[in-house]
């Protein structure tokens, strides 16, 4: 079923969540576990910002449907820090955007260079990047629903689990433009095929985890991702990557996953 684009740039909106009573997490807070994984979530979804700009100098900007949701996608994304960053500052936990510049800057020249490597492999390559850029994109919020889903249903919490599914909702809206562009693209293209599959088997790595300290990907991952079932939700997110074109026995995500402990 194709995906109208039309009709998502016309609905989309920010997360509600000023509907919902915050003031139960005074008295029944969130445990540390929690708010140290939805830090990492809310740190990420400010980040969206910059995985924009260093695609704006690709092949990607180009196409009038990737530029149309990609603005709505960054918007929503914001909106869902905001949302998440209410939930921390309940707890006393104020996400500071110095902070969060100061993750950035402590990534040096590789965010300095991150938007010239992609424009330059993006004019290589072509339009077969945008078959990448799409399944990249589609695999990382495959990610971002499960991940959602699994803290609403972990933590149990009321308040938390029904901001954390309106969230995932928005986030599946995602999943569908970018599953929907990557399955046209690579069916049209080997050479796309053979791309897509080279890079993400041999450069995707859990959300956030280019950005975030290795310690902080450890927690947030074993936190969701540990034990039996956590491990059916690992091998749903391979199951959903390996029937595009060209991707079939692909196992990046149980394979990421294992080098951060989880799921071995």
């Amino acid at each position: 079923m194709a995906f109208d684009i039309d009709k998502y740039t016309a609905t989309s909106v920010s997360v509600a969540w000023q509907d919902l009573d915050f003031d139960e997490f005074e008295s029944n807070p969130l445990p540390e576990s929690t708010l140290r994984s939805l830090r990492y979530m809310c740190d990420i979804e400010y980040h969206t910002v910059c995985y924009l700009r260093d695609l704006l100098v690709t092949p990607s900007h180009k196409e009038a449907d990737v530029s149309a949701f990609m603005t709505m996608w960054n918007r929503e994304e914001f909106w869902h820090g905001e949302a998440l960053a209410a939930v921390l500052g309940k707890h006393g936990v104020v996400v500071d955007f110095d902070q969060l510049k100061a993750t950035r800057l402590k990534l040096g020249w590789k965010d300095r260079l991150d938007p010239i490597k992609q424009s330059l492999l993006g004019n290589i390559v072509g339009k077969d990047f945008i078959a990448v850029h799409m399944i990249w994109g589609a695999a990382n919020e495959w990610s971002a629903v499960a991940a959602y889903n699994r803290l609403a249903d972990l933590e149990g919490h009321p308040v938390l689990a029904e901001l954390l599914r309106r969230i995932a909702k928005q986030e599946a809206r995602h999943v569908a433009f970018y599953a929907t562009q990557a399955r046209e693209r690579l069916a049209k293209s080997k050479k796309a095929q053979v791309l897509a599959r080279f890079a993400l088997k041999n450069a995707w790595g859990p959300v956030g985890s280019s950005v975030m300290e290795p310690e902080e990907v450890t927690h947030v991952m074993g936190h969701l991702f540990a034990g039996d079932e956590g491990l059916r939700e690992i091998r749903k997110l391979d199951e959903h990557i390996s029937r595009m074109p060209g991707l079939e026995g692909l196992t990046i995500v149980e394979t990421s996953m294992k080098k951060y402990g989880v799921a071995a």
